[in-house]
């Protein structure tokens, strides 16, 4: 007898072990919509009093996220592409600069055109060109579409089988109305979301018009798609409501015991 205590088979089966791993760095193509409901305006305003459009609101909520990204990792790249009647480049060389966004904002022009039509059949072609590039280099790329007509689905024909970046979306509508079904529109991005997305894919919606609620859900696309849970399951942000502080009772007969501040 050597005095050691043999081993617990059922501990040894109960240990789990992760291995470590590295987070890819991310390829971030953003795609704004210039259709004419892009000019619609929000409820808020700016200090001269005037609405902001929902168009300035996007470019505000991609700076923020963009600030953000590049604070986790600086090593994070993005470029830019507008949708009209067609997806088209506003920048195409993927960037780790600031500026390279506002550049891309300059370019921005409002397709008057693409009322009754969004086809997304060349944002994915020119997405899984780029996703092809970007796993050469052990990147990975994601797609942030943010949408605004609230009666237009957008089109897209794509093989359900390729599946090399992720497609996030964020859509902002007007309420439900004679003239228009955003709920159709939605239900028409959630298929495409679900059809091209390598990960777990995000799609956040607000037809009420506010820029906090637009930050907000620009904030949860912080969340790196390798490292997601389902969409159900976030729990974030948490509400600010107070809550009722509720009193621990000692019992009489145990003895309270001050803690000495020596």
């Amino acid at each position: 007898m050597d005095g050691r205590e043999p081993q617990s088979s059922t501990a040894a089966a109960a240990r789990y072990t992760l291995p470590p791993s590295r987070l890819a760095s991310e390829d971030i193509l953003f795609c704004i919509d210039v259709d004419p409901e892009s000019l619609f305006e929000m409820k808020n305003t700016s200090v001269s009093g005037r609405p902001f459009t929902r168009l300035e609101s996007i470019k505000q909520a991609i700076l923020l996220f963009i600030n953000a990204k590049l604070a986790i990792n600086p090593d994070h790249r993005f470029a830019y592409f507008a949708l009209g009647k067609s997806p088209f480049w506003l920048k195409k060389e993927f960037s780790s600069d600031v500026d390279s966004a506002l550049a891309a904002f300059r370019g921005i022009t409002v397709d008057s055109s693409s009322a009754g039509h969004a086809d997304l059949t060349h944002l994915f072609r020119v997405a899984n060109h780029e996703a092809k590039k970007s796993r050469s280099q052990n990147r990975i790329l994601r797609v942030i579409l943010l949408y605004c007509r609230s009666s237009v689905a957008p089109q897209h024909q794509w093989p359900a089988t390729q599946k090399l970046f992720t497609l996030d979306v964020i859509y902002l509508h007007d309420k439900p109305g004679p003239d228009n079904c955003p709920q159709k529109v939605y239900d028409g991005l959630v298929d495409a979301l679900e059809q091209v997305s390598e990960y777990e894919a995000y799609i956040f919606e607000s037809g009420q018009g506010l820029t906090r609620v637009l930050f907000r859900h620009m904030c949860l696309l912080l969340s790196h798609p390798q490292q997601r849970c389902v969409q159900d399951d976030i729990d974030i942000p948490k509400s600010l409501t107070k809550k009722s502080l509720t009193v621990d009772l000692v019992p009489a007969d145990q003895e309270c015991v001050p803690v000495s501040s020596q």
